[in-house]
């Protein structure tokens, strides 16, 4: 948990303080790549430790993942200007996703079907404290101290939570039945790379859509994406095929739209409310609150279900969304402030995911072979590295193509948010694919309730 808390700390301290930190460096109309490189790194680390965790264990895949972790913090602490800072922010974003793989794995491999929701539950508590000073802490430190001082703070709770579970992963790895190296994981860790540079091609193209160099960039990253989209995403992805393929892409679609509306509504409270950044901050972490109410929410509906309402668990929190998203949108275009009611928005678009995120992860477990649980966690990641780096990779390119054509930011933030609404809508109809496999794990509740978090 602590793991988790301090990358979702780092993630949410970046998000308020992304409008200040690009300013800094000179760097508005890169805005989006804050965001973008290191998501599209987190979805080469999510693949890359999935296969190593089956390799070679959890406990070696966690101290590599922690040390590439800990050099892009270095990194983007130290940026001289927003190339150098994007590119540490890269390798932040492989350390956090191979992280995070690591710990989904565990949990597959140690918690039965009957618990899972509730051990994923229980990790929204990680984000409950970051959530309640992060964005405030970050904001305050950038405006009084310097924007540097959020990456150098999270070293410590790095080393702190390296240290506490030091024994607990190496003696899972003992326990751990390895597999051997296959051509069919390095072929996938290669396509990964690939598919990363595609998508980067795309988002800089759309960034400069307007010149005939952009347009050709943005054409040659689609050719080297969809191919490989189609080799990395589950079988039937794009068809949209019941079960795990519907999951994922429900998931994927509702996950992108739910950090793609935070990131840029950020942007929005700063450069078109005059907000400043921690109060900015304070607004969208109440999302995060509501998530982590509704996860323990769903947890315990899931006791009491036995995980046969999942699904509809699922439609239930994307519809939710949707209300939210439209909300934030008429919010931030009205003549008043709005403030209210866009910190109205977020709470309701949080308490959605917050629905529907641990549920769909539940699901998505249950399809996890044996011996092959990394590589199930490694997907799940997948998804929301990769559907959330493009929905903000291409939200960034409209703020630039806005302020290429100088239609003004709150034209700019408005295209953002109307692609958000696009995709949580297409993620809802996914969602009506979903199916569950209730395993005979469920059946023995009294013990399920006896580890229920109260």
């Amino acid at each position: 948990m602590l793991v988790l808390a301090t990358v979702a700390f780092e993630g949410l301290a970046i998000t308020t303080i992304a409008p200040k930190l690009a300013q800094s460096l000179q760097g508005i109309h890169l805005y989006g790549w804050i965001f973008s490189a290191f998501l599209l790194s987190q979805l080469v680390g999510t693949l890359v430790m999935g296969q190593q965790v089956d390799k070679r264990g959890v406990f070696t895949s966690l101290l590599v993942s922690f040390s590439v972790f800990v050099i892009g913090t270095v990194v983007a602490a130290i940026s001289l200007h927003m190339h150098m800072l994007i590119a540490g922010r890269a390798l932040q974003g492989f350390g956090a996703g191979a992280l995070i793989t690591c710990v989904y794995a565990c949990v597959t491999l140690h918690y039965p079907d009957a618990l899972r929701t509730q051990i994923l539950a229980a990790f929204s508590l990680a984000f409950v404290l970051p959530s309640l000073i992060g964005p405030y802490m970050a904001g305050l430190i950038a405006s009084y101290v310097s924007w540097r001082f959020v990456f150098w703070i999270v070293l410590p709770l790095l080393v702190l939570a390296i240290s506490l579970t030091y024994r607990t992963f190496r003696n899972l790895q003992l326990k751990q039945a390895l597999t051997d190296s296959t051509q069919t994981a390095d072929t996938k860790i290669i396509q990964a790379i690939l598919l990363a540079i595609g998508t980067g091609l795309l988002l800089t193209g759309l960034g400069m859509i307007t010149v005939w160099k952009g347009m050709a960039l943005a054409f040659g990253g689609l050719i080297v994406m969809v191919p490989l989209m189609r080799k990395l995403l589950p079988l039937g992805t794009f068809s949209v095929k019941k079960g795990l393929p519907a999951t994922l892409l429900s998931r994927g679609l509702y996950v992108a739209c739910y950090f793609a509306t935070e990131s840029f509504v950020i942007l929005a409270l700063t450069e078109m409310k005059g907000l400043s950044a921690d109060l900015a901050g304070l607004i969208v972490a109440a999302g995060s609150l509501s998530w982590s109410a509704a996860a323990w929410l769903q947890a315990r509906l899931d006791v009491r279900d036995r995980g046969v309402g999942r699904k509809h668990r699922v439609i239930l929190g994307i519809g939710i969304m949707i209300s939210g998203t439209v909300l934030v949108m008429l919010a931030l275009f009205m003549t008043n402030s709005g403030v209210t009611l866009i910190l109205v928005s977020q709470m309701i678009t949080g308490f959605g995911v917050g629905l529907a995120n641990p549920t769909t992860a539940a699901i998505s477990l249950q399809h996890a072979e044996q011996g092959k649980e990394g590589k199930m966690s490694a997907n799940l990641q997948f998804v929301d590295s990769f559907y959330v780096a493009v929905s903000i990779g291409v939200s960034g390119a409209l703020i630039a193509l806005a302020e290429t054509l100088q239609w003004g930011i709150s034209t700019g933030v408005l295209m953002v948010l109307a692609l958000q609404l696009l995709f949580v809508l297409l993620s809802f109809l996914a969602s009506l694919r979903i199916t569950e496999l209730v395993h005979q794990e469920h059946h023995p509740i009294s013990h399920a309730k006896e580890n229920l978090p109260m």
